[in-house]
């Protein structure tokens, strides 16, 4: 089994980037964070992937699986 790319949600020149993990380029860039979670969302979901968003400062303050969880919570 392949690891898939976890989207990542990063400030950046005063707009808002999605980058896949690894990535040297953004898949996007938005005017509002709110736009760039958006696109990220979707992609993550399509991709089953891991979402994570950053805050001003860069450092992750969300995230979300959108991926088969190999350790599901139980209850």
């Amino acid at each position: 089994m392949t690891k898939r790319s976890s989207q990542h949600v990063v400030p950046k020149d005063g707009k808002w980037s999605v980058m896949r993990s690894g990535a040297k380029r953004a898949s996007g860039t938005f005017q509002t964070q709110k736009e760039a979670v958006e696109h990220a969302r979707k992609m993550a979901k399509d991709q089953g992937t891991e979402l994570y968003i950053h805050g001003e400062d860069g450092r992750i303050r969300d995230r979300n699986s959108y991926g088969k969880d190999s350790h599901p919570p139980k209850g």
